[in-house]
């Protein structure tokens, strides 16, 4: 489900009329794959697939003249593997909701917690940088983006479900069985 995420994040349209905003599918998979896993697998999970955002997402020039310098423009490769292990801390910390088959706060958790991803990034393309520049368009893109992406997480949720049936695993364990009462007369 990741890698195919990421091959279709590629061709993922950009909403012009919507701030350039779009549908992150690639971190959306993350969230919605981290909050059915233990703490071990989530990070797992986030250093791969921090390992392919930066892959697809950080191109460093060549230096010139230079051995070991790096872009001043750029982010270091590897930094997203971070953000995406504290999405995924911030999934887990809603686990026991999920679990009770509450999967729709999951869905508004998914919102916030890509806000906060975009919002951190820009701000550390921005310290990296050396000037402030979040205007009022950057942060209605960063909104749109979380609004967007959210909107698709039931999607996913449904697909991850329908794979989970077909791989006979079960992702939830008390709130989507109903509870038989049994009265001894």
């Amino acid at each position: 489900m990741i890698l195919l995420s990421a091959v279709l994040q590629q061709f993922m349209p950009i909403i012009g009329g919507v701030y350039d905003a779009r549908i992150l599918l690639l971190p959306l998979c993350f969230l919605c794959i981290s909050v059915t896993l233990n703490p071990a697998g989530m990070l797992f999970i986030a250093y791969i697939c921090g390992f392919i955002w930066d892959a697809q997402h950080v191109l460093l020039p060549e230096p010139e003249n230079a051995a070991y310098t790096q872009p001043v423009e750029s982010l270091p490769f590897g930094y997203s593997i971070i953000l995406y292990a504290m999405m995924g801390m911030l999934m887990l910390s809603i686990q026991p909701l999920f679990r009770q088959g509450k999967w729709h706060y999951s869905a508004l958790v998914t919102g916030l917690a890509i806000f906060l991803y975009l919002t951190i990034e820009y701000l550390l393309i921005f310290f990296v940088r050396g000037r402030w520049s979040f205007t009022e368009p950057t942060l209605l893109k960063i909104i749109f983006t979380s609004l967007f992406t959210m909107a698709a997480s039931p999607l996913v949720y449904w697909f991850l479900f329908k794979l989970a049936d077909s791989c006979h695993y079960i992702i939830s364990y008390e709130g989507l069985k109903r509870k038989r009462r049994y009265s001894i007369d």
